[in-house]
């Protein structure tokens, strides 16, 4: 990743934002809702069976069907490790963007409880 953080982080909100401006309407509702946190790469904290260090996206905290208040302490949030999905693709900027666009919907998936093929069933994928 080049040394500039504030470019790569400035393309990555942008594509988030342009991809929730594109959901439909009750998608989009819910998708405004939920924090998005960009981070370089997962925190040491972070690391475990599941999340390993070139993991690209997170959601962590309850998914949408199961209500406010379940059982995880941590609010819905999605985290996007910007190193790594500019290291996914290489360096180049156009994948870069497919990238963080395909990361993000897939983390929004978990949070509204859609899997893959619900999500490209609805043309987001």
């Amino acid at each position: 990743m080049d040394d500039n953080w504030s470019e790569t982080l400035a393309l990555a909100e942008t594509e988030v934002r342009g991809t929730v401006d594109a959901l439909p309407d009750e998608l989009r509702v819910r998708a405004r809702k939920l924090p998005v946190v960009y981070e370089r790469v997962p925190s040491d904290e972070m690391l475990d069976d599941v999340v390993q260090p070139d993991t690209l996206g997170l959601f962590v905290g309850e998914a949408f069907p199961d209500g406010d208040g379940g059982p995880s302490p941590i609010p819905p949030q999605i985290f996007l490790f910007l190193e790594n999905l500019w290291e996914f693709a290489e360096g180049d900027e156009e994948t870069f963007l497919e990238e963080v666009h395909i990361t993000y919907i897939h983390e929004l998936g978990h949070y509204l409880g859609l899997n893959e093929d619900e999500l490209d069933e609805r043309g987001l994928l």
